[in-house]
Parts: C-alpha cells; structure tokens; sequence
C-alpha cells in the first residue's frame, strides 16, 4: 500500500512539472493575408499572449484586372512583425516551442535556385485570362459536354497564373525553379527548404484533391494536373500537416529574431486553420468564414463535392478534407458597402480605435429583418460553377436607404451561405446542427444575429477573432510534441466564448424569403446573364 501510495505521489510530481514545461512554452503563428501579416504569439491553453499586425496594400496594378504583389513585401512583413514580438515580449518569444505559417490561398510566384523571386507574385484577385491549354480528345470531349462542364472547365484554365506566365513570358518559366504557393514562399525563407504543406496546395494547382498530393496528367479525370500543366520538378515537396517541414536557418534567425534551430511545422490554407480554430472536426459543425472570401466548410473523413466536379480541400487535420462552398468576393462586399456609403461611420471608428463593423451595427439596428423588401444575390464575381453570374439587387423603392443596402447585404450573403450549407448536406448525408463563425464581420453581433436566424441555428464564436492564426498554433502545438493528438491540442487550445440563438419570429421570415425569392432568383436572371455577358464581354 506505501509503494502504491509512494507511486501515486511521484506521478502527481510528474504531472505538475509537465504542466508547468507546458506552461512555459509557447507557439508562434505567422498568418498571412491579401492585407496583412499577423505574427501571434499564443500559450498551450490557447491564450494570445501577443500580437503583431502589419499592414499592406493589397496589391499593384499596372494593368486593368491585374493584382500583383513583390513577395518582398510579405518576408519585410514577416521579419517586421517577429522583430516587434522580440522586444514587445521577450519573456514569451525566447519560449517558443515551434513556428506555424499560414497564408492565403492561389496566391503564386516563380523563384529560381535561390529562392529569389522571378517576377511579382500573383495575387488571388487577379484577373487576367490564358489560352486554353487542354485539348481533349473526341470521347472526352463528348464526355465533358455531357457533364455540363465544358464551360467550367474553359474558364478554369484561362484563370490558370500558371498558363499565363508560360503563355506571355515563357523566358521567367524556363528559368522557374518552384512555381510557390506564399506558404511555400515563406516556409523556404525560413527553413531554406522548399517544402510546403499538403493542405496549402488550392488554387490553380496540378494537385490531386481525392489523393492529397501531386496529380498524374496521365489519370482520366484528374483535370488539375490537365489544366494546370506545371512540370513536377518546378514544385515543391508536400508535407503533412503537423510534421516538420524544416528547422530556421541561421540567416533567418538573424533575420527575424528567431532562434536557429527552431522547427517549423507544417499547416495550412488560412480558411483550413481557421476551421480548425473554431475546432470544427466533424460534419455536424460548419464552420463560416466572413472574410474577403465567405465560405462555409466542414470536416470529413470522405472526399465529398459539395458542387459538382469542385473539389472538397485538404483538411489542415491530416487524411480529412474540408467540403467548402464558397462566395467569391464574400464580404469583401462590407468594403464595398463601407467605401461608397460609410465614409463617416469608417472616420468615426478611426477615431474610436474600434472595428467599423460595430459602428454598422447601428444601421442593421435601423432596418428590419428582410431590408423592406431589398434581396441581394451577392455573386459580385462569377464562380466556377456560375461562369456567367452577376449581382443584382431587387426590391427598391422610395423608402429605401442606405441602412437597408446594408442589410440587404448583409443578409443575401448569408442566403448564399445557407445555401452552400445545404449542398454540404446533401452530400455528406450528415444534418449540420452548428455553426461556428470567425473573420473580421464576425465580430458583429448583429450579423452573427442574422445568420442565426436565416440559418435557425445556433452560432459560436470564439474567444479570439484570430482564428486562423490560433489554428495554425493548434497544429503547431500537436508538431512539438506538446500535445500528443490534435484532437487533444483542439481540446485544450480552442475556447468558443459567445452563443447567438436563432429568433422564431425572424426565421419564418427568413425562411419564405428564402425560398420563395432568394432560391429562385438565380434560375430567373440567368438568360439575362449570359445576354449581358453576350452583348458587353463582361465577365469574361
């Protein structure tokens, strides 16, 4: 009974030192978006001990619908917010466990050898179109048709960066090393590797979505590796999510503060990290991103389309995907909305030091559930899906003010989520009974309100608003060797603080405009889309 009693003692010592080992490390994410790079510092238990944001434009054009960024400005960006961190908290930045990045998605550049850009990196919004690369034979070619998919597949290669470049300037392809999502940019700059992480490959990219790696031209229907024919040797090595993709150089470190030796662990997409940081891990929970881009997306072990022939990504939780639907451009539309109709509510908060979105919350506060009487159907960009679409706004009349715009808004992209929400469903065979929201409209009550009440679900939001970051540390914790699972790592880090619950009386008038208006708006506007695509060009 002593030994046991003895035994019992020396493994509560035990725990207590390995929890105060816990307490003592911390993780650093790195998190780059269109705008900005956020390097945040967080503890084991999901804390963000600090952070530091810096800001840039969102790219240069030097030609109409071109978006183009120097990749230099991502790695100042970088090395400006680690530099921050060092003397803003050095107590907490010489106790980093591990680095995770994290960054935007079909975002890419041409590096030689060295790792040294060759040309300016093309952003996401870019717009510029190739020729067709991909020449079907006859039966595949019937078999396309057939499918509906001519159109889709057409306008998937003539977005393709990869077959811009090869096309227009072919002298920067024959001197391409990597042809480099940002992550890979990044990840290569700190670990002097080129090695990037599995779930970081979505865009146009030649990537097997159902198989999680490099795709075989000579497989039938993996269109990817068609479409997007970029040589295997001009692309980086995949690396799991959670495993190591290498350690920081003594160049970086000097660099950025950081210590040499330091690993870096493999993450994901900024989308991917931030389902992750809402701890969405199933197909029972969706997790919505009110970003530039809105998309909603679950977890599931099965590879699922949610719209035909789009693939379901690689999940930042290894050998999972995440079945997304996505609204191109999404709330980008609040920026919209806050340059042409808000400039006294954007200087105000200025002034206040708070997000505009809490000063717009006064307007959704001015106009009743359903806008009297204005629908929006936010395609303000064509989708794969919807070549031909555009937006529209119905319903106006005289009484109508800016406060009603807004919320029209505000509530048709959540129409459109909804329904991604209910192709999600079909498909997964799974009912959603949760919503888990983040990015930078979330921070309002109202909309996250709303989105209770068009969905008639209950809505979580976690504690911080940098979810993207905190799922990058979620990963990165589990890479160290802090946490022995994810799902552990996702127990102890992610902390969901605030619960919006749908009101009756607005979810039957958001149901009938949903389905008696919103759901049929597409199919009545469609021939007069393909008429102004005809007669104008636009889109292309």
């Amino acid at each position: 009974m002593f030994i046991q009693n003895e035994t019992l003692i020396d493994f509560c010592i035990f725990r207590l030192l390995l929890n105060k080992k816990i307490r003592l490390k911390t993780i650093l994410s790195i998190d780059c978006g269109t705008q900005s790079l956020r390097a945040a510092l967080f503890s084991p238990e999901g804390e963000m001990l600090a952070i530091q944001r810096v800001l840039f434009e969102p790219y240069k054009s030097s030609q109409p619908g071109w978006a183009e960024q120097d990749p230099e400005v991502y790695w100042q960006a970088l090395t400006e917010a680690c530099q921050k961190l060092k003397a803003e908290v050095p107590e907490f930045f010489e106790k980093i466990a591990g680095v995770g990045v994290t960054t935007m998605r079909d975002s890419l550049v041409n590096v030689d050898e060295q790792g040294n850009p060759l040309r300016p990196l093309m952003v996401w919004l870019d717009q510029r179109k190739a020729a067709p690369v991909y020449k079907p034979g006859i039966i595949m070619k019937i078999i396309i048709w057939f499918i509906g998919m001519t159109d889709s597949i057409q306008k998937a290669q003539r977005d393709g960066k990869c077959n811009w470049i090869r096309q227009n300037q072919p002298e920067i392809w024959k001197k391409t090393h990597k042809f480099l999502q940002v992550s890979g940019l990044l990840n290569f700059r700190l670990t002097g590797t080129f090695r990037d992480s599995v779930a970081s490959q979505i865009g146009h990219v030649p990537f097997d979505y159902k198989r999680q790696k490099w795709g075989n031209p000579k497989r039938l229907f993996v269109f990817s590796a068609k479409l997007y024919p970029i040589e295997k040797d001009k692309l980086p090595e995949l690396v799991k999510p959670g495993e190591t993709i290498g350690q920081i150089t003594e160049w970086a470190a000097e660099k950025t503060g950081l210590p040499a030796g330091l690993p870096v662990i493999a993450c994901g997409s900024d989308k991917g990290c931030e389902t992750l940081g809402m701890g969405v891990l199933n197909n029972e929970t969706a997790s919505l991103s009110f970003g530039t881009t809105a998309t909603i997306q679950t977890t599931s072990k099965k590879y699922r389309e949610p719209i035909r022939y789009m693939p379901s990504y690689p999940a930042v939780y290894p050998g999972y995907f995440n079945p997304e639907v996505e609204i191109f451009r999404g709330f980008w539309m609040i920026s919209w909305f806050k340059n042409e109709f808000a400039h006294s509510e954007v200087l105000i908060a200025r002034k206040l030091g708070i997000p505009v979105e809490k000063l717009l919350d006064k307007l959704l506060h001015q106009s009743p559930p359903g806008a009297m009487g204005l629908v929006v159907q936010p395609y303000w960009s064509p989708g794969l899906s919807q070549p031909e679409a555009k937006g529209a706004m119905i319903g106006f009349g005289d009484v109508h003010k800016k406060e009603h715009v807004y919320r029209a808004v505000i509530e048709g992209l959540v129409y459109a989520l909804k329904e991604g929400k209910e192709k999600i469903e079909r498909v997964s065979h799974t009912k959603i009974h949760r919503l888990a929201v983040s990015g930078g409209a979330s921070q309002s009550d109202e909309i996250c309100q709303i989105t209770a009440d068009i969905f008639n679900l209950p809505v979580v939001r976690d504690k911080t608003t940098e979810t993207s970051s905190l799922g990058a540390a979620v990963l990165t914790a589990f890479g160290t060797g802090i946490y022995p699972t994810i799902d552990e790592s996702v127990t102890k880090m992610v902390h969901l603080k605030n619960e919006f619950h749908p009101n009756d009386k607005n979810v039957r008038l958001y149901e009938l405009l949903y389905r008696k208006v919103y759901k049929r708006l597409y199919r009545k506007l469609e021939t007069f889309y393909h008429a102004i695509r005809d007669i104008t060009g636009y889109p292309g």
